[in-house]
């Protein structure tokens, strides 16, 4: 018994203790000195949006700033047929989608490499843990998709897991990529010029 009052008098210190969890990459967003109603309002979720892959809308504390320290958001995320929202992560945020309309193949790699992944219809909802690779695939290839995403942060961040490693800028160095790849330098370079044209 006393073990488990030791183990919970420090699990309750190190949560007092614990640096807050980041609310940008870099730098806080500032408070507002004044506000009104239209900095707790947003509209922009309510139609879907031309695509002809994924298109996804935003409701974060930049668009409306009434989020800020409230600790969530939203989006919109609209497929083509056979649209994809490639594989990506939110590095401060967990994630769940509701799906509005059409089928969507959906998944998440762990830090131990399993893949978790389902077939998820309209009315359906999925999570994805904080941080963790995850994609969505639109399954119909005559009709379209959406979802409403909900992020347990007023900023998740999206790093494009594709663009990161091949479109930074200034570049990853070439070997670098061939060498965690394990392909040639020319097909570094091949791969690199289809994001830099994005």
């Amino acid at each position: 018994m006393g073990g488990l009052f030791a183990m919970t008098i420090l699990m309750m210190v190190a949560s007092i203790v614990a640096d807050p969890d980041q609310l940008q990459d870099l730098n806080g967003y500032p408070c507002k000195a004044s506000i009104n109603a239209d900095d707790f309002f947003f509209s922009g979720l309510a139609n879907s949006g031309p695509t002809n892959n994924s298109l996804v809308t935003p409701a974060n504390v930049l668009k409306i700033p009434g989020l800020n320290t409230q600790g969530l958001s939203f989006s919109r995320i609209d497929y083509a047929p056979g649209g994809v929202n490639p594989p990506h992560t939110h590095p401060r945020a967990s994630e769940v989608i509701y799906v509005l309309e059409g089928e969507l193949e959906v998944g998440f790699v762990t830090t131990t490499n399993a893949l978790v992944s389902k077939v998820i219809k309209k009315g359906d909802i999925f999570v994805f843990p904080r941080a963790l690779m995850h994609y969505q695939k639109n399954n119909s290839n005559k009709q379209s998709a959406s979802v409403l995403a909900a992020f347990n942060s007023q900023l998740p961040g999206t790093q494009s897991i594709g663009t990161a490693l091949f479109g930074a800028t200034p570049p990853i160095p070439d070997p670098v990529l061939s060498k965690a790849f394990q392909v040639g330098a020319n097909q570094v370079g091949k791969i690199k010029s289809t994001f830099s044209q994005k």
